[in-house]
C-alpha cells in the first residue's frame, strides 16, 4: 500500500510539473506574439513602409493561439482587439466574410482620421458614446464564447499582420450589414460587396 501511494504522489508531481512548463511555454510564445504585433502594427501605421516584415518578425500559428486562451483576457494588445473584433462583427460567417472585417481595421491604422494602434481603431468612438464597432460599447460582455470561431479570427489576426492577408476590400474603411442603411453610406463611395457586407471608402480618401 505504501508503495502504491508512493507511485501515485510521483505521478501527480510529474503530472504537474508537466502542466507547469506547458503552461510557462504557453505564456511565453504569447508574450512573444505581442512584441511582434507591436512592431508589425508600427510598419502598418507608417506610410511608405511597404517593405513586408522579415521571417523572424512573423507571427507563427503557435503563438497567435497562445494568446488570450480562454477568450476573456483585457483588450489591451493588437491581437486580441483584432481577433475579437472579427470574432463579434463576423462569427459565424465564412473564413471570407470574417477576413474582411480584419482588412476595414487594418486599413485604418495609420489612415488620416483613424489611430495608429489596432486597439485604437477598434475603440475609436467610445468617449463620444458613439463607437466605430458597435459591439465595443454595446453594454455587453465581450468575452469570446465558442473556441472554434475564435481561433479561426485568431489566425486571420495573424495573417492581417503579417501582411499575408489580401485585401479584398478595395482599401474600404467601412463597412456595413446589407440588410441595413446607415445614413453615412452616402457620404462614401462604395468598393464592393463581399456576402452579407457593403464596403466603402471616402472618394478624396480622407476619413470623416
Amino acid at each position: 500500500m505504501k508503495k502504491t501511494t508512493q507511485v501515485l504522489l510521483c505521478c501527480i508531481t510529474a503530472s504537474f510539473l508537466i502542466s507547469s512548463a506547458a503552461a510557462d511555454d504557453q505564456a511565453k510564445k504569447a508574450d512573444i506574439a505581442k512584441e511582434k504585433a507591436e512592431i508589425l502594427e508600427e510598419k502598418a501605421a507608417s506610410e511608405g513602409s511597404k517593405t513586408p516584415p522579415s521571417p523572424a518578425q512573423l507571427i507563427t500559428k503557435p503563438q497567435v493561439q497562445a494568446v488570450d486562451p480562454t477568450g476573456d483576457e483585457p483588450m489591451e494588445d493588437a491581437i486580441t482587439c483584432l481577433a475579437r473584433t472579427i470574432y463579434w462583427e463576423a462569427r459565424g460567417m465564412s473564413i471570407t466574410g470574417m477576413e474582411v472585417v480584419a482588412n476595414v481595421v487594418m486599413n485604418r491604422v495609420g489612415h488620416e482620421g483613424f489611430p495608429e494602434t489596432v486597439c485604437g481603431v477598434v475603440k475609436q468612438g467610445q468617449e463620444k458614446g458613439a463607437c466605430q464597432f458597435s459591439w465595443w460599447c454595446d453594454g455587453r460582455p465581450d468575452d469570446a464564447k465558442e473556441d472554434e470561431s475564435y481561433a479561426t479570427a485568431k489566425d486571420i489576426t495573424r495573417k492581417a499582420l503579417n501582411r499575408q492577408l489580401k485585401d479584398r476590400t478595395n482599401g474600404a474603411l467601412y463597412f456595413h450589414h446589407r440588410e441595413v442603411t446607415p445614413s453615412w453610406s452616402k457620404e462614401y463611395m462604395k468598393t464592393v460587396q463581399v456576402e452579407e457586407f457593403l464596403f466603402y471608402k471616402p472618394a478624396a480618401g480622407k476619413a470623416k
